[in-house]
Formats: C-alpha cells, sequence, structure tokens
C-alpha cells in the first residue's frame, strides 16, 4: 500500500506519520475490512542498561549498544511466533539489523476513525513505555492492570518485567489485535511472569464481563487475581473525549475501592491543541477536562481511600524513537487507606 487515503473523519498518529519507516508492511485486512500493518519497534540500549539486569530480566551484555534511539521498521518473526511465512518472506531482508529481544512487533492500523483510534500507536503509550523501562525496579514482579490498552504495546512492555499484566480494553476486533501482538512478543515476557493476559474492560459497565461464551471474559481466577494481587494500573493516551474521561476517572475509583492493596495509577497524555469555533482560538479542551478530573479526585473525600495525585518529571532516558515534545505528561495518582 503506497498511499494512505484520508477521510474528513480520518486520524492518524504521530508516531505513524512521522516516525522513519522502511516502509509500512500491510500483512492482512482486520474483520472490519481494515488494513492491518507490522512495525517494528526496536530498543535502544545504552552501556547502563548492559550492565544491570535489564528491564527483561537478563544479561543484555550481548545486545548491540546504540547512540540513537531506533527507528520503526519491520521484522522477521522469531520461531513460534505465529507469523505467517507470507508475512516472514516479505520480511527477511530486514531482519539482519535486530536480536529479537531487541523489538516490540506490533500490528496495527493507520488512518483510522476516531471510535477506532486504539488500534494505531500513539506518541503516549511509547512515553509510558520509556518510564516503565527506566523505573523497571517499581514494576519487578508486580501485577499491573492497563485500561484502554489499543494495540497493547505498554502491556507488552510492562510484562518484561512485571509478574502479571492485565491489559484490557473493548471491542472483539482490538481485543484481537492485543492478543496477536502479546503472541508476536511472548519472548520478551519476564523470567517466571506469567506474561499479558488479554481481557474486555468496559469502562461504561460496572461489573467485569465473566460470561464463557464471550470471547476475553474474567474468569473467576483472573478476577480474584486481579482484586487481590493489582498495586499498579496503566492507562496511555485515552484522553481525546470528555465522556470517556469521566468513565475513565469512575472506572478508576470503582477500581481502587475493590482492590485489596494501596495502588498506583500512573497516565500518560498528549496536551493537544485545537482551533475551535466556539472560542475562536488555539484551546486544549480534552486535557483541561482531564485535569480539572485529576483535581476533583483528589479533593474528593469518601473516608475510605485518599488520592493523591503528582506530575511526573520527564527527564528519563528515551528508548524508543518517536518525537518526545514537550506537551507529553506522566500523572501519577497514589491510592491509600483514608484517614
Amino acid at each position: 500500500m503506497d498511499e494512505v487515503t484520508f477521510r474528513s473523519d480520518t486520524v492518524l498518529s504521530d508516531v505513524h506519520l512521522y516516525t522513519p519507516n522502511q516502509r509500512h508492511l500491510m500483512v492482512r485486512l482486520n474483520s472490519m475490512g481494515q488494513p492491518v500493518f507490522l512495525s517494528q519497534f526496536k530498543l535502544l540500549w545504552t552501556q547502563d542498561s548492559q550492565t544491570d539486569s535489564g528491564p527483561m530480566g537478563g544479561d543484555h551484555r550481548d545486545f548491540p549498544i546504540e547512540e540513537t534511539p531506533a527507528r520503526i521498521g519491520s521484522t522477521r518473526s522469531p520461531p513460534g511466533s505465529g507469523q505467517t511465512q507470507e508475512e516472514e518472506d516479505v520480511l527477511g531482508d530486514e531482519v539482519q539489523e535486530s536480536s529479537t529481544h531487541n523489538v516490540i512487533k506490533i500490528e496495527h492500523t493507520m488512518a483510522t476513525p476516531l471510535e477506532d483510534v486504539g488500534k494505531q500507536v500513539w506518541r503516549g503509550a511509547l512515553f509510558l513505555a520509556d518510564y516503565i523501562l527506566f523505573q523497571r525496579d517499581l514494576f519487578q514482579g508486580r501485577t499491573v492492570l492497563e485500561l484502554g490498552a489499543g494495540t497493547g504495546f505498554t502491556s507488552i512492555i510492562a510484562a518484561t518485567v512485571a509478574q502479571t499484566v492485565y491489559c484490557t480494553d473493548v471491542g472483539a476486533d482490538l481485543l484481537a489485535t492485543c492478543q496477536r501482538n502479546v503472541a508476536l512478543n511472548s519472548h520478551l515476557t519476564a523470567s517466571g511472569g506469567r506474561g499479558v493476559k488479554v481481557r474486555e474492560l468496559d469502562w461504561l459497565k460496572d461489573d467485569l464481563c465473566t460470561d464463557p461464551e464471550v470471547p476475553f471474559s474474567w474468569s473467576e481466577e483472573d478476577i480474584s487475581d486481579l482484586y487481590g494481587h493489582t498495586t499498579i494500573l496503566l492507562a496511555a493516551e485515552v484522553v481525546y473525549d470528555d465522556d470517556l474521561t469521566d468513565a475513565l476517572f469512575k472506572t478508576l475509583f470503582r477500581l481502587a475501592h475493590k482492590l485489596k492493596n494501596a495502588c498506583t495509577a500512573i497516565l500518560s497524555v498528549e496536551k493537544r491543541l485545537n482551533f475551535t469555533l466556539s472560542h475562536l482560538d488555539v484551546t486544549c479542551e480534552a486535557y483541561d477536562h482531564f485535569r480539572a478530573c485529576l483535581r476533583q479526585l483528589e479533593q474528593l473525600r469518601d473516608g475510605q481511600l485518599h488520592f493523591t495525585v503528582e506530575p511526573v518529571e520527564a527527564a528519563f532516558p528515551q528508548r524508543l524513537e518517536y518525537e518526545r515534545i514537550r506537551q507529553l505528561e506522566l500523572w501519577k495518582i497514589f491510592v491509600e487507606p483514608g484517614t
């Protein structure tokens, strides 16, 4: 596919638009008839990361040292990854440059309608992934829940150090894409970890789906583990619609009351500036609403939980190539028993 055709309602992630690529390899059509592409995200290892245990839970001294973040391209899959022979043949010329343990392979779409933006890879997911790789001790051996996981990129990175990662979103096609991406990168799972579990979690519903006939539903064992052991919640680039933002915070509040342990939510957002006719000016309404929700949560006093909100300084190293613009932000929400 040489060109991407845009409609008036088409949204294209800056990751796909601006990041250098040898090519975007179209590998299939999804169940919605949308082209699905395969991209390679190559991790940058520095001398420091090679002398410790590394985020992959092993010794990285055999990995090449690089001076600049690696680009996104395409790569051949490792044996047993589920890649088709056709995909292997097309990608063959590009695999030589990377060890499979340096590479995250992600299937995604490009130029989607707004309701399908989760099928693309967004800067905020890479930003949060960088933070996980930098703060890997924080995630070591933990149970992690990602909300609105999209392609599953951040969950896959988290699983390189965490014990268990629940990768959640809604929509059978999107969750199937998550599952494919998890399978493509299963060799990166932390040693002794349980890997990534792809599950449905709808922010507009109070209860988790436990119907075994529904794909990606929750078992009783899953739910017991989720509520009994989760200490970290993640969300990346999910702030673009005020109603969904409200649903996100209601979900965080509801989950916090069900979790048995104190937890920390880490949210990655991009402060997007848009010209609006209503204001006749450049505004960032979705971001402003997000900040208002943070303030409301911190001021909330229900006698059971106490919420503390802190920004995270964006001074941590960059391990993936993307444009780390100043509009990218990380926020931590600390949830502790109320006093």
